[in-house]
């Protein structure tokens, strides 16, 4: 069985066993590196307005559980999930709740939607779909391992990433499995797991062994496989090189990992077009020209798409467990452990706003639907804030 470490501020242990260490150091009389405690936030001059449009309870509370939860959207519906088993549809504009069902299953990833079907997977190792209009559930499959990361729907099948090792097709209709593939997994592994992507007929994926892999979304069928970078180290620690993030831009695959490489692949034929020295476990976004992303420290850098060549990094977040970048309007947003989210400018980098969603965890990648950004935190509120424009 794989030992799993939880995702946290500059090191994947729990944000709870950096205090811890820092009070048995305190008492022991052992000075504590400042470096390696999470950066105290201080106050600047923001540059826009940012107003909160609504929240909402969605369920129970998820501290401390590093879960893949994260709301998803038709354009239409917001829909979010809690572990207590809770899925929530709910309006985009008002955030009234249009939906509301209980699973009855400790709920972990997702929900994905593509205005169809709402998919989620749960600690036990289930997937279940329901029917985006109404909430009903239409089937629920038990697929052996804990899900933490979103499935991706397909025409046909839902894809679906467990943390064994194994990645999966089920039918839409009935949840059945129609193939499934498995990578061989590090005995040691960072908690948390790459969410698959489907484009031009493949599933895309990134292992916890440092491999990112497409298949055949008919049938699984390997079309090409990369290892972004072999493991090194002596300890099982020091080899860690999980790929936490793969997207689809163009015709490339972006991917990086922790304590590996973040690289570029082409789609078609798998070939690695550039690879630089880079570890994240949060995930990253991406524009027309730029990857945004929170390293393993939570400093927040702006890369180019083409090379891979810096061009700002701001470390105000140090070791504060920044989220996966989002992209809205002008700004890159991330979340942060004590529920603050802040945004940045696109082209330098400059501290643009900071508000509160809440004060618990924010552990998800930010959403944003059209003009209007959402974030759920471990406390289970989900929140709307939005640009307020300058009056004349």
């Amino acid at each position: 069985m794989n030992g799993r470490l939880p995702r946290s501020a500059h090191h994947p242990f729990a944000f709870g066993w950096l205090v811890c260490v820092a009070l048995l150091g305190a008492c022991s009389g052992n000075e504590i590196d400042p470096a390696e405690l999470p950066a105290e936030l201080v106050e600047f001059q923001q540059t826009l307005d940012i107003r909160k449009v609504w929240s909402t309870g969605i369920g129970g509370e998820s501290e401390s559980l590093r879960l893949g939860l994260r709301p998803s959207s038709d354009g239409n519906r917001i829909y979010a999930a809690a572990h207590d088993g809770t899925v929530m549809a709910l309006d985009v504009e008002r955030g009234r709740k249009e939906w509301k069902t209980d699973t009855e299953l400790p709920l972990s990833a997702g929900p994905a939607t593509d205005g169809q079907l709402v998919v989620a997977g749960s600690s036990d190792g289930d997937v279940v779909a329901l029917d985006a209009a109404t909430g009903e559930v239409l089937w629920v499959t038990r697929v052996a391992s804990e899900v933490l990361s979103p499935p991706a729907l397909a025409p046909g099948s839902i894809i679906v990433r467990m943390v064994n090792g194994k990645l999966s097709a089920l039918d839409r209709s009935s949840g059945k499995q129609k193939w499934s593939v498995q990578q061989s997994m590090p005995r040691l592994s960072v908690r948390g797991t790459s969410a698959p992507v489907v484009t031009r007929n493949l599933a895309i994926c990134g292992f916890d062994n440092g491999r990112v892999s497409a298949f055949d979304l008919a049938d699984g069928d390997v079309i090409w496989d990369v290892l972004m970078e072999p493991p090194s180290g002596r300890t099982a620690i020091e080899r860690l090189i999980d790929i936490s993030t793969v997207q689809a831009a163009g015709g490339d695959i972006y991917a990086v990992g922790y304590q590996g490489q973040l690289g570029a692949i082409a789609i078609e034929s798998g070939q690695l077009l550039w690879s630089r020295e880079m570890s994240s476990y949060s995930g990253l976004a991406l524009d027309i020209k730029t990857i945004y992303l929170a390293n393993e420290e939570s400093i927040v850098l702006a890369l180019s798409r083409g090379s891979g060549r810096e061009m700002w990094r701001r470390s105000e977040l140090r070791n504060r467990d920044a989220t996966a970048p989002a992209l809205i309007a002008s700004s890159v947003v991330v979340g942060d452990f004590e529920g603050f989210l802040h945004w940045f400018d696109l082209e330098t980098g400059d501290l643009q706003a900071r508000v509160n969603a809440g004060s618990r965890r924010i552990t998800s990648q930010p959403l944003v639907v059209n003009d209007r950004l959402y974030a759920i935190n471990d406390g289970g509120t989900l929140f709307a804030f939005e640009i307020r424009q300058a009056q004349d």
